[in-house]
């Protein structure tokens, strides 16, 4: 029988086994590549399907953490993956595979799927098939070893988002940069070099400075020489809460909780981006492949807000709610709109929906750090459609220059009498991006501001405008305006297109067709029936509110906020 936890193990190895496949195949046998690469995108498609089928089976014997279970559940502040490979015959949850012992511990090989991940891995397995297949032409020279790395890549990225152990996390997140390096340096645009140099430089050095934080709450956790090296996520966030709670060694673990928030928040700040580390992001998608934009914005910046809700908040919770709150959300909020205004400023559409990246995961990262319920699915959300709808984006401006080599607004006009049926898809695509009602950008972006309006007006009891809703939702009329404005430069008007040889320009082909159609189904119903991530993500939301609550306890806050408010009972 196929069991659950051999799921996870080939979403992990299939991809990689494929990538040393094709790159054994050699250059010239370009049709077997291809084939072999769409193949595994196709089957691991089909494995996430079967996993989100069973864990949406058991979702409903996930109960709910409410304060009433603190005392019948030792564990309360763990999460519990399910799916383990190698999990012990006494807790299916937790993993007997050692990866590497020595006297203090173990580094373990510990793998599983919760309510925060099985989104994002659902997400990055989709992305991956649509980025096979707009390369089939893109892609002409180094074939094999251009599908191995992006095979890697995609090993890597569902890698960071199964670990349940801090050290395979890490290698994993930083593992995934070596891929899409070599995938920006070799297959990019005439600047590649140097934004490949500058996305590798940006991101490796705020992982070092992550990996600080790694150790240095590993360590924390085990202060003496008697004790237990503990690598597990939901080991460790139970060793801090308990230490928390402890009045003998608060004081010391507030310091503790300052370094490590810093040392983990830079490398994932950088990964969002948050402003002011943006500025690697906007070169990089103008010099990637298509192949390598779509997983860039798609799933690698998802990396960042993951590492936030899996790690910062739940290892740092009392640092989080009196600093980092405050913080990453003016942080967020000026981003929304930095962003949005340099997406306007751009002639390169490219550059632009890059730029528009950075508003739309301000909003998320605002979301996350509103701290409640709504805030936190919210953010989740906004990961998920923000993935769907610049992914479409990205595939469409590169399919576009395919056609004619240039991304410039100036060089057209009236392409929608040109080419219909790539006009009604972009349209389609920037719509889910605004938000338009029906559509699945806007019950993510609604719930983040829902969620930083209860924070501002009812947890802080603030009766005055609530300046950082206010300017997050300022992101969705300017992302409206500078989407619009280039629909309207683009596809209508009187006809100009540039100069091109070769082929007649023909209107998308069936490959291109079918490869945006799932992306487009999946904005429908998620924007018409968003029951499904809500209900799944609940349980695990639950327990970082409930973390967050003890933390404005510590902390002497007397405002208990209202009661949660998730997808199992109050959003349909």
């Amino acid at each position: 029988m196929f069991e659950d936890h051999h799921i996870v193990l080939w979403l992990l190895g299939l991809p990689l086994l494929s990538a040393v496949v094709v790159w054994c195949l050699g250059p010239t046998r370009g049709p077997a590549i291809r084939a072999v690469s769409f193949a595994s995108s196709v089957v691991v498609l089909l494995l996430t399907a079967m996993l989100i089928v069973r864990f949406l089976a058991i979702s409903g014997e996930r109960s709910p953490v409410t304060e009433d279970t603190v005392h019948q559940e030792s564990k309360i502040h763990t999460f519990k993956p399910e799916f383990v490979p190698g999990a012990s015959a006494e807790d299916r949850h937790k993993t007997t595979w050692n990866i590497l012992s020595f006297g203090r511990g173990q580094i373990q090989f510990y793998l599983g799927v919760d309510g925060l991940n099985i989104w994002l891995i659902v997400l990055t397995a989709l992305l991956m098939l649509p980025s096979v297949l707009v390369s089939f032409r893109q892609i002409t020279e180094r074939v094999n070893e251009f599908y191995a790395w992006l095979l890697a890549l995609q090993t890597c990225m569902i890698g960071v988002f199964l670990a349940f152990d801090i050290v395979l996390f890490y290698v994993f997140f930083e593992v995934s940069l070596i891929p899409l390096f070599f995938l920006i340096g070799i297959w990019g645009g005439s600047r590649r070099q140097y934004a490949a140099r500058k996305f590798f430089i940006y991101t490796l050095a705020g992982s070092l400075i992550t990996l600080l934080g790694v150790i240095g709450v590993v360590i924390a956790c085990s202060p003496d020489a008697s004790s237990k090296l503990t690598f597990s996520i939901p080991e460790l966030v139970h060793e801090v809460h308990k230490n928390l709670e402890n009045e003998d060694t608060r004081g010391y673990w507030s310091a503790v909780q300052l370094w490590t928030f810093l040392a983990l928040s830079l490398g994932f700040a950088i990964k969002v981006p948050l402003i002011p580390f943006h500025t690697w992001l906007p070169l990089a998608h103008v010099e990637a492949p298509t192949a390598g934009s779509v997983d860039l914005a798609g799933v690698l910046l998802k990396i960042g807000s993951y590492g936030f809700l899996r790690l910062c908040i739940p290892l740092a919770p009392d640092f989080t709610l009196v600093n980092g709150l405050p913080i990453i959300t003016w942080l967020a909020a000026i981003g929304v709109v930095y962003g949005a205004l340099c997406a306007f400023a751009q002639d390169d559409v490219k550059r632009l929906i890059a730029y528009s990246s950075v508003s739309h995961l301000g909003l998320c990262m605002l979301g996350l750090f509103s701290l409640n319920a709504i805030g936190i699915q919210g953010g989740i959300m906004q990961m998920i459609n923000h993935g769907l709808s610049t992914a479409a984006l990205f595939l469409l401006i590169g399919m576009l220059y395919e056609r004619y080599h240039t991304r410039q607004l100036k060089d057209y006009s009236g392409m929608a009498s040109k080419m219909p049926l790539f006009a009604i898809c972009l349209v389609f695509a920037s719509l889910s991006s605004v938000g338009l009602p029906g559509l699945n950008g806007f019950i993510g972006e609604f719930l983040c501001l829902a969620g930083i309006y209860q924070y501002e007006v009812i947890d802080r009891q603030q009766r005055i405008l609530p300046i950082l809703t206010v300017l997050g939702a300022s992101g969705l009329i300017l992302g409206a305006w500078y989407l619009f404005t280039m629909l309207r430069k683009l596809l209508f008007g009187e006809l100009r297109e540039p100069s091109h040889e070769g082929e007649p320009i023909t209107d998308l082909t069936v490959r291109e067709w079918g490869l945006l159609t799932p992306i487009f189904i999946l904005c429908v119903v998620i924007g018409f029936y968003p029951r499904p991530i809500l209900h799944t993500t609940e349980p695990d939301v639950e327990r970082i509110g409930l973390i967050v609550k003890q933390a404005r306890k510590r902390a002497g806050l007397s405002i208990d906020p209202p009661p949660l408010v998730t997808g199992r009972a109050d959003v349909r």
